[in-house]
């Protein structure tokens, strides 16, 4: 007795089964984070073996990460915007010198006679310019961006070295004093900038045409060109973001140590890339992340924290930080996606 059957189109192409979310491109932020968060787990794990005291309890451990998130803070705003310099393909050096800069001028006694509101916008203003300076050099006198940066570097803060005669000035208004000292449910208001510029920063780079042209001047500068994206004027107002982002951080770090110097945001620079580096943005440029960045912060901060509480020497901690931006770099020339789960054939299992 025969049964009948579909007929059975042969030029039908075969269904091909949609790879696993674990082995798609998009997926391979969610996996690098999910990697930092790993050793940021990892980093808390070996505090509990190392101070009981401070990590297994549970008073003592909300006060200690408040103290990494406020450490965090001030580098971790100057991340945001060196991580929009590195992804459109460029680097900024100078974005220590100009917190400096930033935080004399707006603490010399002339500029605290008028206010925190002047303050806050001297501050804002000398970022920006600083990083303009920087952008025009870059995009319209065709510099090289680690020379350009490099020269802002020394000059930033050669002059925050004259105007403040090297001498720290006290800062003595009440509201700047307690941007650091007060705080909002438990949180000091510090922190809560670092997260609202960080929050910033996310949309900006994801949710505006602003992020996607900078992507794009970042993978192919001169497919962008072509395309209409005016890479000149782009490369401007990145580098002056950079520069607001100096002048927001200099008034927190002028909050936290109560005055201006021209020592102040040494090694900023560094801290920023390594940051960006670790969160996994490219180099080369054309790839980054805010949420990574701001994970890589965490974990530098993290870390720094640990060396702090086991009365470990600075010296020791500037070795393991070179090792890490070292390894940091190592491991973007391997990308954890070219490792897939594949499943093994259904003949295989039999």
């Amino acid at each position: 007795m025969s049964t009948a059957t579909e007929p059975v189109d042969v030029h039908d192409p075969p269904r091909v089964a949609a790879p696993g979310w674990w082995n798609r491109d998009g997926a391979d932020n969610i996996k690098r984070n999910l990697a930092l968060i790993g050793v940021l787990i990892l980093l808390l794990i070996i505090g509990a073996i190392t101070r009981p005291d401070v990590f297994l309890d549970v008073e003592q451990l909300w006060k200690n990460e408040l103290v990494v998130l406020s450490l965090a803070s001030s580098i971790g705003v100057i991340t945001v915007g060196m991580t929009f310099v590195i992804i459109s393909g460029g680097i900024d050096l100078s974005v220590g010198a100009i917190l400096a800069l930033a935080s004399v001028w707006c603490t010399t006694v002339a500029t605290q006679s008028y206010g925190p509101a002047v303050m806050v916008i001297t501050a804002l203003l000398v970022g920006a310019g600083a990083g303009l300076v920087n952008g025009v050099l870059i995009a319209y006198g065709r510099l090289v961006a680690f020379i350009a940066t490099l020269a802002m570097m020394v000059s930033a803060r050669g002059l925050a070295q004259n105007i403040s005669g090297s001498h720290t000035q006290i800062i003595k208004d009440p509201f700047i004093k307690s941007l650091a000292a007060d705080k909002l449910l438990g949180v000091p208001y510090i922190v809560i900038i670092f997260l609202a510029v960080t929050a910033l920063g996310w949309v900006l780079l994801n949710r505006t045409t602003f992020g996607r042209r900078t992507v794009a001047i970042g993978g192919n500068a001169e497919a962008a060109r072509l395309a209409g994206i005016n890479v000149r004027l782009q490369t401007v107002l990145l580098y002056v973001l950079s520069g607001l982002c100096c002048g927001i951080a200099a008034i927190m770090v002028v909050s936290q140590t109560t005055s201006g110097s021209n020592t102040n945001g040494d090694g900023y620079e560094l801290s920023a890339i390594a940051a960006a580096i670790i969160g996994g943005t490219l180099l080369t440029g054309g790839r980054g992340t805010i949420v990574g960045s701001l994970l890589g912060v965490l974990i530098f901060s993290q870390i720094t924290n640990l060396f702090i509480v086991n009365l470990l020497p600075l010296d020791l901690q500037r070795v393991i930080n070179g090792g890490i931006i070292v390894a940091a770099v190592l491991v973007q020339q391997f990308r954890v996606g070219s490792f897939p789960f594949r499943r093994r054939p259904a003949s295989a299992s039999k």
